[in-house]
């Protein structure tokens, strides 16, 4: 009879989704392995480093402000993001921002999750993407 090993749930979910923590200014406290693995950085270059570390120049200002507004609220915020590897490549990811209260309700940070980006749903946003930066300021 085989043994069953039992699944590290805690793992698998570490290892398959890029996490990252912030202050309330955005100020990274806390990134996980494939945050470092995919962006190049170890974990000590990202702590205490604004999460503007990865911000691709290819990326609208006013989308980082629409998220930022959004998730101040105390709102959710989905959305794709062509983010910069340390070795001057570019990433894309699906990500989903989270405000985190404090027991008075008080936002003291936000969590990250995000997921490498599907070919299709790039490519729909890259045009929308291109036609903001043409617009901006």
């Amino acid at each position: 009879m085989n043994k069953v090993t039992p699944v590290n749930k805690e793992h698998i979910f570490e290892a398959n989704v890029i996490i990252s923590q912030t202050d309330a200014k955005g100020i990274i406290t806390y990134a996980n392995k494939a945050f470092c693995e995919v962006s190049g950085y170890k974990v000590d270059e990202l702590v205490g480093t604004s999460h503007n570390i990865v911000r691709h120049p290819d990326m609208p200002k006013v989308l980082f402000s629409r998220m930022w507004e959004t998730i101040k609220g105390g709102q959710v915020w989905n959305g794709l993001i062509k983010n910069l590897r340390k070795d001057g490549l570019y990433y894309w990811v699906d990500t989903e921002i989270l405000p985190i209260k404090n027991s008075d309700e008080e936002i003291t940070g936000y969590i990250a999750a995000r997921k490498i980006a599907s070919r299709k749903d790039i490519n729909e946003n890259k045009e929308a993407y291109s036609k903001m930066l043409d617009t901006q300021e």
